[in-house]
């Protein structure tokens, strides 16, 4: 009777332990993909040409617009 009483303790913390270990692997594999995730983001975006096409007008306004205010 005693051991039987124990035995089902032991199984009932059996399977706990087995749900907290599932839900740890489970946080450590999210933390992963996220790791490896940020770690492809570092750094600039690049710019494709039409963007830098864009970037170079406004710049030519913003100094010229600059240069007019200084010769002034």
């Amino acid at each position: 009777m005693e051991f039987d009483k124990t035995i089902k303790q032991l199984r009932l913390m059996k399977e706990k332990l087995q749900q907290a270990i599932a839900a740890l692997e489970d946080l450590m594999e999210s933390q992963n993909t996220v790791g490896r995730a940020a770690m492809k983001r570092r750094g600039r975006k690049g710019m494709g040409p039409e963007e830098r096409l864009e970037v170079s007008k406004r710049m030519k306004q913003y100094w010229a617009k600059r240069r007019k205010l200084r010769s002034k």
